[in-house]
Order: C-alpha cells, then structure tokens, then sequence
C-alpha cells in the first residue's frame, strides 16, 4: 500500500473511543504499517467531545487528518457525526452508532437534539447505520459497542485479515477479551 489511509473516531466520552483506537493501531502495526494516532479528549470525562485519528500506510509523515481527507468516519454517538462529518473527504465513508446521549444542554432544554441527524449524514456520504448497542448487548455487554464499531470498520475498510484477536487481547482486560472479541466479529457482520 503506496497510500496513506485516514480513520477517524469519534465519539463521548466514555464509549471506549481512545480504545478501539488503540486496538486499531495495534493490529495495524503488527501487520507492518507506519502508524499514526493522535487524540484529543478533553472534557472527555465529564461527557465532551473525544476523537482519534488514526493514519497508516507504508509511511506516515504526520498524526493528523487534513479536513476533508478522512476515508471514513467512525462516529460512536449520532450527534458527533454531524460535528466531524466535515473531514469526511469526497468519496468517504461513515459509520454511525445509531445512539443518542444527551448534552448538558439538550438535557436541560436549553437546545433541542438535532432531529434528522441520519438523513442528513446520508446526504452527505455513503453511511452504514448500526444499533451498535444492540449487537452488543446480544454478545453480552452493551460496552462492547465500540468494538462492534471496530468491527464494521475492519470490513468496510477490508483489514479483515489483520490480527484482531491479537490486536484485542493486547488492549483490553483479560476478563474481557472473548466478549470483545465477539463483539468484534458481530460487528463485521453487521455491515454488508
């Protein structure tokens, strides 16, 4: 691969973002690629805005995505598509979480929660909707819904073959490799 690719996740703080991310990198790196990653999260635990960008290819100069030079956006949480879908090049892709978590402000009532939100993305690039949670739940941990994510990126961005189970085990607790293992593979699954 001559080409560097851009990922980037997003999502709130708390749905496990910076993790998936440090899978991804993970069985990237064992496969062979240069790796970048840079995230930024910072109000991430009290609920904000996280995202990660993740760039691989044979070499890698830089961490971060230009705007409008992502290859596919990976979005946790509905709203937070709809704040990053503008570094989403032309011909990309999106993959959003069909999950709502309110804001201190929309909580409040102080802004109302976008409505549309799917149609909108739908507009604006070719975009796979998942009940992430869902699936998640049916492989045993809603939790686990940023590795059904993971999951669907794999597929879409045909990196089935990496070393997942590897690229998993070394990221996560022991006592939870198989279910997100599992997640993983529900996630693939869901994306045709």
């Amino acid at each position: 691969m001559e080409e560097v690719k851009n990922i980037l996740l997003c999502g709130v703080g708390g749905q496990g973002t910076i993790l998936a991310s440090k899978i991804l990198a993970n069985a990237l790196v064992d496969a062979g690629f240069d790796v970048k990653m840079s995230e930024i999260h910072g109000m991430s635990q009290r609920g904000g805005s996280v995202f990660t960008q993740v760039r691989y290819g044979k070499k890698v100069y830089s961490p971060i995505i230009g705007q409008g030079s992502a290859d596919i956006l990976v979005s946790f949480e509905a709203m937070e598509a709809l704040r990053y879908v503008s570094n989403l090049a032309k011909d990309g892709h999106i993959v959003v979480n069909d999950y709502r978590i309110q804001t201190a402000t929309t909580a409040s009532g102080k802004e109302g929660y976008p409505e549309n939100i799917m149609e909108t993305l739908k507009k604006k690039a070719n975009t796979y909707v998942l009940d992430a949670a869902a699936i998640a739940t049916k492989v045993g941990t809603a939790k686990s819904m940023n590795v059904v994510l993971l999951g669907a990126l794999a597929k879409l961005m045909k990196l089935e073959d990496l070393n997942w189970d590897a690229a998993i085990a070394a990221c996560v607790k022991p006592q939870f490799i198989d279910i997100n293992r599992e997640a993983f593979k529900a996630g693939m699954n869901a994306v045709s």
